[in-house]
């Protein structure tokens, strides 16, 4: 028994060998060097930032697909992401950034000093799906030229200085998933052609909040069925936003809050969907309606509108604080005191 023990270790271990040497050698799995062009491009790109330390480890001498904030493709080497993210940088945005044919994703993000208005040349990137330009200083309008990237499913300009009115061309993106032009400072109205974006799919998810818009929704974002968030709190809309709502909605998050919409809220429909609601501080009058008694909420907010009559028993609404429900024209009923 000893020596068949003997004899299956060294059977096993010469199967082990030879497998090993059958493998690929590391040269065979390599993956390829980073373009050239793509590494000239990136060169001009750290030069017009003035060579910041947080693109240190971009050193001419090393292959640039082992540089920091940025990766390549394994396959062709040819450079698909840029994420500048966080760091003390100056400047504006390099026009060079258009001459990366095959990036897929841009990304510069919470640095310090970095303002100036969008450069045209992003149009050439037309591989282009992921574009997040916030928590900047970048000013200037809205550019109508990014709907000629239609490749664009997510696209984040918030946190920035932009000023004007929001391009109607947006619309013209038959891709986008999430649009966020919130907390700049742009005026005007909400464009009519945001009611086109259902190319797809699903609609894109809005976020314009913390602007200075005015005027009303447009009527023909009432044809339209959100897949997931619609944020147009604190700015200085008004008229009529119970279109949005209705039984078969998909939308699970509303923010109205902080605007001059005025509408009678009894008479509205609202979806089993529906779990994120704020509409505090507008002009809302009417009563609750009984059927939000049938949602699951997660967040509730009427607060500061001209609301009257009994707060619905059951469900959620009993669940959220009288802060939720204060500051109306007669509303009663817990968590409010009790009706006379």
């Amino acid at each position: 028994m000893k020596n068949s023990s003997s004899y299956s270790s060294a059977a096993l271990l010469a199967f082990l060998c030879l497998l090993f040497l059958s493998l690929p050698s590391p040269s065979f799995c390599a993956h390829p060097k980073c373009n050239s062009h793509d590494k000239k491009v990136l060169l001009k790109i750290k030069a017009d930032l003035n060579n910041p330390y947080h693109l240190a480890s971009w050193d001419p001498k090393v292959d640039c697909c082992e540089w920091y904030a940025l990766e390549c493709d394994r396959n062709t080497g040819r450079v698909i992401a840029l994420t500048i993210f966080a760091g003390n940088i100056s400047g504006q945005i390099p026009p060079a950034v258009g001459d990366l044919p095959y990036l897929q994703n841009l990304e510069f993000r919470k640095l310090t000093n970095l303002t100036g208005e969008i450069p045209s040349t992003v149009t050439k990137l037309v591989h282009l799906t992921f574009l997040r330009l916030s928590w900047n200083h970048l000013s200037g309008p809205v550019p109508s030229f990014l709907s000629q990237i239609k490749a664009l499913t997510f696209l984040d300009l918030s946190f920035n200085n932009f000023t004007g009115s929001i391009p109607p061309s947006l619309s013209e993106l038959p891709n986008l998933l999430a649009l966020h032009l919130d907390r700049n400072r742009l005026t005007g109205n909400i464009p009519e052609s945001f009611g086109n974006f259902a190319f797809g799919n699903s609609v894109p998810d809005i976020y314009l909040s913390h602007n200075m818009l005015t005027g009303t929704i447009p009527r023909s974002f009432g044809g339209l069925n959100f897949s997931l968030r619609i944020d147009l709190s604190r700015n200085k809309l008004e008229g009529d936003a119970s279109f949005l709502f209705g039984k078969n909605k998909t939308v699970q998050f509303v923010d109205l809050s902080r605007n001059l919409f005025v509408f009678d809220l009894s008479k509205v429909e609202f979806s089993e969907n529906l779990i994120y609601l704020d509409l505090n501080h507008n002009k809302i009058f009417g009563s609750l309606p009984q059927s939000f008694t049938n949602l699951g909420l997660q967040f509730f907010n009427v607060s500061y509108n001209r609301l009257c009559g009994q707060i619905p028993q059951g469900g959620k609404l009993q669940s959220f604080d009288l802060y939720s429900y204060f500051h109306n024209r007669c509303l009663c009923g817990a968590p409010l005191p009790a009706c006379k």
